[in-house]
């Protein structure tokens, strides 16, 4: 077993993109999905759709003012429980499950919603945007 500390730089970068690759193919599958919803099932899925790829990000509000006070990059610690929580694959997956295996709630506009947050979450780690730290740095 390799230590993560021994891997050479070149095949770091190697995974790196290949990561990033994988989490761009998912973005544009996710995107087309919800599009696709978008068209199959009427505006409100689209403006669903739209609503939650945007609202991950707004989680940069829960401490506005707090923003002019940190370095820059930096993510006020009050508003990192919510990023990541909002930034957590799991979570959209985890309901998208649910919706799936249930018979009970069956709302196309939820799934396109769903679809919508796992494009923006699959985005950011496109661009090398992940979870938090405490403090509210980016993750390595």
């Amino acid at each position: 077993m390799t230590s993560t500390t021994n891997v050479t730089p070149a095949l770091r970068t190697a995974t790196t993109v290949a990561r990033r690759t994988a989490w761009l193919a998912a973005a544009l599958f996710w995107t087309a999905f919800a599009i696709l919803e978008g068209v199959n099932h009427g505006r409100l899925a689209g403006a669903l759709a739209l609503l939650f790829l945007l609202l991950p990000d707004l989680t940069f509000l829960v401490a506005l003012d707090e923003a002019p006070r940190m370095t820059k990059g930096q993510l006020a610690p009050r508003a990192v429980p919510y990023y990541n929580a909002m930034h957590r694959a799991l979570v959209p997956m985890g309901l998208l499950t649910a919706y799936a295996v249930q018979p009970l709630f069956s709302w196309p506009p939820a799934f396109a919603a769903l679809c919508g947050w796992l494009a923006h979450i699959s985005y950011d780690r496109a661009f090398g945007y992940g979870l938090r730290t405490k403090e509210g740095f980016q993750r390595d």
